[in-house]
């Protein structure tokens, strides 16, 4: 836990974007580094330093790491998208969720549908039947297309991703 590491002789980030004193006791001091300035500016931005103390005081010690981890992964969601917030990324991972979904039962129909006929080859040379196996020649397109799935949802995911894409935020 950082609450519990020893402080650089350096401010905390909030005390640096708030132009005070840090104190040894400063609330914010174990969960907003120096070096984590835009951490705390985002997180001041949209809940203000004032509640996020609050917030701080009310949570267990042992609690307040995770608390200041979902505030910030919140005020970045909010920052992004001010209407839904981290909603609207738990809404486009759905969505991502019911294609993939939809795409892997049409891949299981179609497999299902191959492995149930057998490939037939005629042979040139003797007229002979030739019966494969089920995997031996699997065609590319079994007549579904994947792609068919609403191509306009897919290129509203791709952009929504864009916009939720939070693997960049250092401290999550």
């Amino acid at each position: 836990m950082r609450g519990h590491e020893p402080r650089s002789t350096s401010s905390c980030a909030a005390c640096k974007l708030l132009k005070r004193r840090c104190s040894p006791n400063c609330i914010f001091a174990p969960y907003f580094r120096s070096d984590e300035a835009k951490k705390f500016a985002k997180v001041h931005k949209v809940f203000g330093a004032s509640n996020v103390s609050k917030i701080l005081v009310e949570v267990p010690e042992e609690q307040r790491e995770d608390t200041v981890n979902s505030l910030a992964f919140e005020a970045e969601a909010r920052l992004r998208d001010p209407v839904h917030g981290c909603i609207g990324a738990i809404a486009l991972l759905q969505r991502k969720m019911i294609q993939l979904q939809h795409d892997l039962a049409l891949a299981r129909a179609c497999l299902a549908r191959y492995v149930a006929t057998p490939s037939v080859i005629f042979s040139s040379d003797d007229h002979h039947r030739v019966i494969t196996g089920p995997f031996d020649d699997f065609p590319v397109d079994c007549g579904v297309s994947f792609g068919s799935f609403n191509q306009n949802i897919s290129y509203e995911l791709n952009q929504e991703a864009n916009m939720y894409d939070f693997s960049q935020i250092p401290y999550i």
